[in-house]
């Protein structure tokens, strides 16, 4: 309410949900074996580095990317995750996403690694058929959720499938 937060446990105050800069920042954390946070696909309009082991990558809105969390402890893995998110607009609707501020439309989410994995592999197919991920129609991350969460094996995204999004993307503007 007074626009003051509390302090976090790693210190400092906890960004608000107001972002003045319209740009979606994603928080990563790297300290080997312990917490990999990344970014593994997706154009970011800035870097912010907060010490060795932590930075911000800022998007712009509308940017799709995909935010890779893995962590684990003395006993093994706590977390495996993988997200797609396309970054939100300003005044625009979206999801809040531990990392993430203020938040975005969430494309895919996918926990456990098994399946993380997968995604990680289909990620590489769509880049082998000459598409930068970040490009691929957003229908097409959902499918991939959607089927993976039923079992299914997921369609594979080719170049015929990209034109034709960019064709309906084109008639939709």
């Amino acid at each position: 309410m007074t626009g003051t937060a509390a302090p976090r446990v790693g210190g400092g105050p906890t960004p608000s949900a107001y972002n003045p800069d319209a740009l979606t920042h994603v928080e990563l954390t790297w300290i080997e074996k312990r917490i990999e946070y990344w970014i593994r696909f997706g154009r970011g309009t800035g870097e912010r580095i907060i010490d060795r082991r932590r930075r911000v990558v800022s998007f712009r809105p509308g940017a799709v990317f995909a935010f890779v969390r893995w962590a684990a402890n003395d006993y093994g893995t706590v977390i495996s995750r993988i997200d797609i998110v396309r970054a939100a607009a300003p005044s625009a609707a979206y999801q809040t996403l531990p990392f993430v501020r203020p938040g975005g439309e969430i494309l895919l989410k996918i926990e456990g690694w098994p399946k993380v994995e997968k995604v990680l592999q289909h990620i590489d197919a769509v880049e082998a058929a000459g598409v930068d991920p970040c490009d691929a129609a957003p229908d097409h991350w959902r499918h991939v959720a959607h089927r993976m969460a039923a079992g299914q094996e997921t369609r594979p995204y080719t170049l015929e499938r990209h034109q034709a999004w960019l064709k309906r993307r084109e008639i939709e503007q």
